[in-house]
């Protein structure tokens, strides 16, 4: 029997999953409540369906959130009682965040020598590394419970007393991987390398033909990183000035810097943004690229350099972690490659600041982006930002077309991994993009895509300039200078334009093909729309969709993460654009 019934649009399961009825009319007040500590894992018309993670509470746990509060919110929007077991477990897992931490162990300069401070005088946001690396416990068990496992008992040195064990410097970050697999994450309170010292000031210009200021969601992101330890992750929504974010932080600590990004062009609108936003000058600040090797007190290296070996080794890794670097920034920290996740577990005694749209990964590994690069210290909800005129408001399409007979015909005869490419280069996509942009003959029009022959086909058909991975990079700049400057209206783009491609007119977006089921990759294409216009336009996102396939099923995988942040896909079919 139910105990009792709560006029809620949520449905708390005993087994972690949360049931949302998107028809409710406090749909939105809810979805935005539990997006703090739950991940949606379907997202259908009427039902979505999200899931109660140990990482998801953790972060909500790191932002400041507690156990009350979190249980509070499913109270007060659920429709019927939350179950003790989903009380109980929230309780448990919240409880474990901190229940070790790693600290640094002062010395003290006795006159005599050297004098070790007692534990329970640590100062454990001590910006030192001075003294030796400790992980301590709230308690003898909870210690003698994660040393009984053997990798992490291997990365542990004198134990000093009931409570604490010394700690190598180089297993600082291996150490918070091992903790939280087993399901007790650590606090990293033993502060950081103070770096070179560098000047870095903001150069905001209010009241000026030229003016500019931090937001407030970007100074409380700025705060929220700084008080929360001084590593961690910012997540924004694309469009909404992460890079603004990461010159406002450089300007907090006036470091040498390091700044990982995708790719050249990404590494280049990062210098630009950074002369028209700072005080620094062109030569502060260094390319390190496979065309440049440049090393200054800012320097923007790209992950694929980083990630290039020589003799099989990464020679580039270790010449670029010689240097006294204050922080490490990672642009689109969701995409960190396996070596820079080597090379960040090295670095934990710099502060390290990753910023993202999404945390999204589809491989799993989130848990490496909480433990190396820190906890989610701040995000703001894609809407919120929108109802304020940060990011443009967006409308999203699913538009379904048929195969011809032909493909249904190799389709139903076509390996697993075949179908998808069969159906997500179906001919009728390329009659549908041109019927589709036919609409805005006056705005900036994106076609983006995954298959390099199919975007040929669609570049032909509409007669515009198509940008792929091999590109010349001064060609790629010059077609995204003239798109910019509106000398181009349309432009056919491959999954280069994915990350850190600023396009701020772009309002029209026309999505042929995607990396299967990729929800970061939805969300960051979306985010080629959201720069605020000029003019304030809504833009258009439209996911072209072969019916009734595999194209149709990883689309509504692609969908989730928008749908977390409140966009809904309305459904169409081609025949509605002929």
């Amino acid at each position: 029997m139910l105990d009792r019934m709560i006029p809620g649009p949520l449905i708390v399961q005993s087994d972690q999953s949360l049931l949302l009825e998107t028809y409710h009319p406090d749909y939105n007040d809810t979805r935005q409540a539990i997006a703090v500590f739950a991940e949606l894992e379907r997202a259908p018309e009427h039902i979505h369906t999200y899931r109660l993670t140990n990482l998801g509470l953790w972060n909500a746990r790191a932002v400041g959130y507690s156990a009350a509060e979190i249980i509070d919110t499913l109270n007060k929007y659920a429709k019927f009682a939350v179950p003790q077991n989903v009380v109980a477990h929230i309780a448990d897992t919240i409880g474990r965040y901190g229940r070790l931490e790693i600290i640094r162990e002062p010395r003290m300069d006795s006159g005599l020598g050297t004098a070790v401070k007692p534990l329970a005088d640590f100062d454990t946001r001590a910006d030192s590394t001075s003294g030796r690396l400790i992980l301590r416990g709230d308690s003898e068990n909870v210690l003698r419970e994660v040393v009984g496992a053997k990798k992490v008992a291997e990365l542990l040195g004198e134990q000093l007393d009931g409570r604490s064990y010394v700690v190598a410097e180089y297993a600082r970050g291996e150490l918070k991987q091992q903790l939280l697999k087993r399901g007790m994450p650590a606090i990293d309170s033993a502060g950081f390398r103070p770096g070179d010292p560098f000047p870095v000031a903001l150069d905001e210009h209010a009241g000026t033909p030229q003016q500019w200021q931090l937001r407030d969601y970007q100074r409380a992101a700025v705060t929220a990183f700084r008080d929360g330890g001084s590593s961690g992750v910012i997540v924004l929504p694309c469009g909404s000035g992460k890079t603004v974010v990461g010159a406002a932080v450089m300007a907090e600590f006036q470091v040498k810097t390091l700044i990982l990004v995708t790719n050249i062009v990404a590494a280049r609108q990062w210098r630009d943004e950074l002369l028209r936003r700072t005080s620094l000058r062109p030569e502060d600040i260094g390319e390190y690229s496979a065309q440049v090797k440049e090393i200054k007190p800012v320097t923007i290296a790209s992950y694929q350099i980083l990630t290039s070996r020589r003799s099989g080794k990464y020679a580039h890794l270790s010449l670029l972690d010689a240097q006294d670097w204050g922080m490490v920034i990672y642009d689109e920290v969701h995409l960190l490659p396996a070596p820079v996740f080597k090379l960040t577990a090295e670095l934990q005694a710099r502060r390290r600041l990753g910023l993202t749209a999404t945390l999204v990964r589809e491989d799993g590994l989130e848990g490496e982006v909480f433990t190396l690069i820190g906890p989610k210290r701040y995000e703001a909800l894609w809407k919120d930002l929108e109802a304020t005129g940060a990011i443009s408001a967006a409308k999203c399409f699913e538009v379904r077309t048929a195969l011809t007979e032909a493909e249904r015909s190799q389709y139903s005869c076509a390996e697993d991994r075949e179908k998808y490419r069969i159906a997500a280069c179906s001919s009728g996509k390329i009659k549908l993009t041109k019927d589709i942009l036919a609409h805005y003959p006056k705005r900036q029009k994106l076609v983006i895509g995954q298959y390099l022959a199919q975007l040929d086909e669609i570049s032909c058909a509409l007669q515009a300039p198509l940008v792929t991975g091999k590109t010349p990079i001064a060609e790629r700049e010059r077609l995204l200078h003239d798109f910019r400057a509106g000398i181009i209206d349309t432009l056919v783009v491959s999954k280069v334009a994915n990350f850190s491609v600023d396009l701020p007119e772009a309002s029209v977006a026309v999505q042929v093909s995607g990396s299967y089921g990729s929800r970061q990759e939805e969300a960051q294409r979306l985010g080629r729309l959201l720069r605020p216009k000029s003019e304030a336009i809504e833009a258009k996102f439209y996911a072209l969709v072969a019916a009734d396939t595999v194209d149709q099923e990883f689309a509504q995988h692609r969908q989730r993460f928008l749908a977390e942040q409140g966009y809904s896909y309305a459904i169409q079919k081609a025949a509605d654009y002929c």
